[in-house]
């Protein structure tokens, strides 16, 4: 098996002492969806975590990380991030505001931290999957762990 090379988010954890696992999966450009990525990973979708970025119009950007299954409730989202209304960014925004692209996007070693919040769910589980920062490779990781090293919120956002 080919040597895995190491994202800059797998450096930061390191570098904390946060343990995890990098697992590839095969990437399908034509199929970026969580439910792909737990079918590649042979594990339920409700333990598969997609990064979302969104905008507030009070606090600007902040970050939601929700099970792959699941759609981001805008109107929790605000609420729990102090905003009155709030949106996904654009497409085009997600490189130049993260340094990471759609399907590629982790949490952790965004260009600058953002507000995080994580939906609660999380913690029902020993383990849970998040991008680790390029397409075709996850984190397999414990959500208390993540929550503490990002520093991400758990909240009911969906």
């Amino acid at each position: 098996m080919a040597k895995i090379e190491k994202t800059n988010a797998a450096r930061l954890l390191d570098k904390a002492g946060v343990a995890y696992e990098l697992v590839p999966y095969e990437v399908d450009e034509n199929n970026l969806a969580a439910d792909h990525v737990a079918a590649q990973l042979g594990e339920p979708l409700e333990q598969v975590f997609k990064t979302l970025v969104l905008q507030g119009d009070k606090t600007g950007h902040f970050v939601c990380v929700i099970p792959g299954g699941e759609e981001i409730n805008l109107k929790k989202a605000a609420k729990i991030s102090g905003n009155k209304k709030c949106d996904l960014i654009h497409m085009k925004e997600l490189l130049p505001t993260t340094g990471y692209i759609r399907g590629g996007c982790s949490p952790i070693g965004m260009k600058k931290p953002f507000p995080t919040y994580i939906e609660e769910s999380a913690l029902l589980y020993d383990y849970i999957y998040i991008s680790a920062g390029v397409r075709g490779l996850q984190f397999k990781i414990n959500p208390e762990d993540l929550i503490a090293f990002v520093p991400a919120e758990p909240s009911d956002i969906v």
